[in-house]
């Protein structure tokens, strides 16, 4: 585990303590509800680039085709027949 993530973790668990108004003995569930919020804003992050590098690669591709071309090609394709 990094410093920088221990510490960050150690922050908000003990946010979470005082916000929880200092209860006794609660310590190691607030250090695993800091670490899974540490993680979720970790994995925010992370996601919101990739969005936004996929949005920036997407500017050069053509428009997708409307809804209604899409199912007028699937009803014109002939159906096969069943098997016996």
């Amino acid at each position: 585990m990094t410093d920088d993530r221990q510490e960050r973790i150690r922050n908000r668990a003990h946010q979470i303590w005082q916000e929880e108004g200092q209860p006794a003995g609660q310590h190691e569930r607030h250090w695993h509800q800091a670490a899974a919020d540490i993680d979720r804003e970790d994995g925010a992050g992370k996601s919101s680039a990739k969005k936004s590098a996929k949005k920036a690669t997407a500017t050069g591709k053509a428009k997708a085709e409307p809804k209604e071309a899409k199912a007028a090609k699937k009803t014109a394709k002939p159906k096969k027949a069943a098997a016996k």
